[in-house]
């Protein structure tokens, strides 16, 4: 045994914390070990003596007695093959830091929380505008009922499995590296079910289509999600279930295009409406309204109708309904409105930029264009 006093050899204080004392372990052990120092007999002895200091002061009762009574306090009897007698595999080292790095170390596997799931969802326009509530109909896994989920025929229960000792994985080495890996036995499920369930076949869950009710809010788009919380897959062992997510996608409109909160709308206009102004009625998603067609509009004229768009569903603004006016060409004309358009395009020749204003500009640039290609 080692007669140096234990915390000088971890180099931790008397009232350290065993949290402490396990990272001054780790260091040393890792610094003094034989596998990094083959034939070094110096630190191979260091090893020891950091060994038998940790497995000393991390156990409650002969730290106690170790600090009331000093060396004498601990059975003398221990010797070579007692707590500082062996070189330890530098596995259990490494497995140690890395454990607390990557949450593996040596605890009992925890149950896994059960998978999310996804449910896409069509939306008319109307619908994801003003809100809806839908049923939905979704397989999913539930608890089996004769074994209340154990998996085990009822009146047994699941057994830990003996190869990993209920952790769910275990560790192939090989020299310095030690690597994890699901348990073979159990298939990393930490338990051995001798006896399964007749109904479920050890499986613990049984398949069972469930309805659910479905408010979508008001002024949804697409690429929106809806999470139901705990309505996703069960969970292992009781572990919480995962959550579903309702994926809304809205389909495209006859009337209307949406961009954000804003709707938009092709409203055809005769030419003697464009030429002489006029109301003329037009759809939103809460009816129809009018809107006054200013004298002289040409195509593409947009109006802007305030308020007649989208309630946006992260806040209390609205967006707008805009117009966009095309000026329809009159078709199947009878001979007696052919001639009254003639003579309507004779009464205008006598100063076409004064009622054509684009189209003389639009003469002039040809003219031009073709002037300076001769030049």
């Amino acid at each position: 045994m080692s007669q140096r006093d234990f915390y000088e050899v971890l180099g931790v204080a008397r009232d350290a914390s065993e949290r402490d004392i396990k990272k001054a372990y780790k260091r040393l052990a890792m610094k003094y070990h034989p596998d990094r120092n083959p034939g070094d007999a110096a630190a191979e002895a260091s090893f020891k003596e950091v060994k038998e200091a940790y497995e000393i002061l991390t156990d409650s009762s002969k730290r106690a007695a170790y600090d009331q009574f000093g060396h004498a306090g601990i059975d003398p009897n221990r010797g070579g093959g007692g707590f500082g007698g062996g070189q330890g595999d530098f596995g259990d080292i490494f497995g140690d830091v890395f454990g607390d790095i990557f949450g593996g170390g040596r605890r009992q596997r925890q149950p896994a929380r059960g998978q999310d799931l996804r449910y896409n969802m069509d939306l008319t326009l109307e619908e994801a505008v003003a809100g809806v509530e839908k049923e939905i109909r979704i397989p999913s896994m539930v608890d089996c009922e004769p074994c209340d989920g154990s998996g085990a025929k009822p009146g047994t229960s699941a057994s830990t499995c003996g190869t990993c000792h209920g952790q769910g994985k275990v560790q192939m080495r090989q020299g310095f590296f030690a690597v994890e890996q699901p348990c073979p036995t159990c298939n990393g499920k930490g338990k051995i079910i001798k006896e399964p369930c007749s109904k479920c076949y050890g499986r613990g869950a049984v398949e069972k289509t469930k309805t659910l009710n479905v408010k979508i809010p008001a002024g949804v788009d697409t690429g929106d999600r809806i999470r139901l919380a705990g309505e996703g897959e069960r969970g292992e062992y009781g572990a919480a279930p995962g959550d579903l997510y309702v994926q809304v996608s809205v389909r495209e409109h006859s009337l209307f295009e949406r961009d954000g909160n804003n709707l938009y709308c092709e409203v055809p206009i005769s030419f003697t409406t464009a030429a002489l102004g006029g109301d003329i009625e037009v759809p939103t998603l809460e009816g129809k309204v009018k809107l006054k067609i200013a004298a002289e509009t040409q195509t593409g004229r947009m109006y802007r109708l305030r308020g007649k768009g989208v309630k946006s569903v992260r806040s209390h603004s609205v967006g707008d309904l805009i117009c966009k006016v095309t000026v329809e060409t009159p078709v199947s004309l009878t001979e007696h409105q052919k001639k009254l358009l003639k003579e309507f395009e004779t009464s205008l020749s006598g100063k076409p930029e004064k009622h054509r204003p684009k189209a003389e500009g639009f003469f002039d640039g040809v003219k031009k264009f073709f002037d300076d290609l001769k030049s």
